[in-house]
């Protein structure tokens, strides 16, 4: 009778212990490699996949951009980071009163010294602009307010509030202590264009002080990249930044005829009133 510790059908021979513990052995350095790999190549599916994702929503979705001056203040602050909407305009209008970023049409921005980097640290941050996960810099865009849309007449005084097509404005976003505009002016905004404002009037230099470029101050509507639709950073000032609406609400489309205007027959050069990137 076979034993079940010994002979046939037991343990086998003395010799022939350690023959299973050696294939286990000889088996489990290919399979940690293997394992190992995989995992690798899952990592890389993911970031590939990751940054193809962002790449697309900033393409056609949303786009970060961070506040390079205090132009809009108090609204934005500098070194605060917003999410621009791509979808306007486009799928959707633009409004008067929308936050809108837009490349430089041309004389707006004096040159900018780019800080100091490595090649690496340079080909590193422009990739990552390039995709979206880094803020893209404002070296050649502006972020400001939209006053009047193609056809508005936007005018002012000069002491009191500004007036789009007959109708004053009530802009609580001003910066605390400014006029809506020291400077008098009064323009009526080319098909195609907008007429834009910092919120901190005093500190921005906008539409006004453009006039004597192209399109008289106003910005190529093919020149905006997007609405600013959401505050992100810093965590503690996070906002939709819809505040303008309400100033703009009994704006109506097109000024009434003989409507009575504040300010000069036409825009005039105001003096420079500090940075207004």
């Amino acid at each position: 009778m076979s034993s079940a510790e010994g002979g046939p059908g037991g343990r086998g021979a003395p010799g022939d212990e350690g023959a299973p513990a050696r294939a286990v052995a000889d088996d489990e350095e290919p399979r940690r490699r293997g394992g190992l790999v995989g995992a690798l190549r899952e990592v890389v599916l993911v970031v590939v996949t990751a940054l193809v994702l962002s790449l697309l929503i900033k393409t056609f979705l949303v786009q970060a951009f961070f506040i390079p001056s205090e132009s809009m203040q108090p609204t934005l602050e500098v070194g605060d980071r917003v999410l621009v909407s791509r979808l306007t305009p486009g799928p959707f209008d633009l409004d008067r009163g929308d936050v809108v970023v837009f490349t430089d049409p041309g004389g707006w921005l004096t040159p900018t010294v780019e800080p100091e980097r490595t090649v690496v640290g340079e080909a590193l941050v422009d990739a990552l602009s390039f995709v979206g996960v880094l803020p893209q810099d404002s070296g050649d865009h502006l972020i400001k307010r939209v006053v009047g849309l193609p056809g508005d007449t936007v005018a002012a005084d000069g002491t009191g509030a500004l007036v789009v097509n007959g109708e004053p404005l009530g802009e609580r976003y001003l910066y605390p202590g400014d006029l809506p505009s020291a400077e008098p002016f009064t323009v009526v905004v080319p098909e195609g264009r907008l007429w834009v404002m910092g919120d901190h009037r005093s500190d921005s230099l906008d539409s006004r002080a453009h006039t004597q470029l192209e399109g008289g101050g106003t910005v190529p509507l093919e020149d905006v990249v997007g609405r600013a639709v959401l505050l992100v950073w810093p965590l503690e000032r996070w906002d939709w930044l819809s505040e303008g609406e309400d100033a703009f609400r009994g704006v109506p489309a097109t000024a009434p005829e003989g409507a009575e205007l504040p300010g000069p027959g036409s825009a005039a050069p105001p003096t420079p009133a500090g940075s207004g990137s």
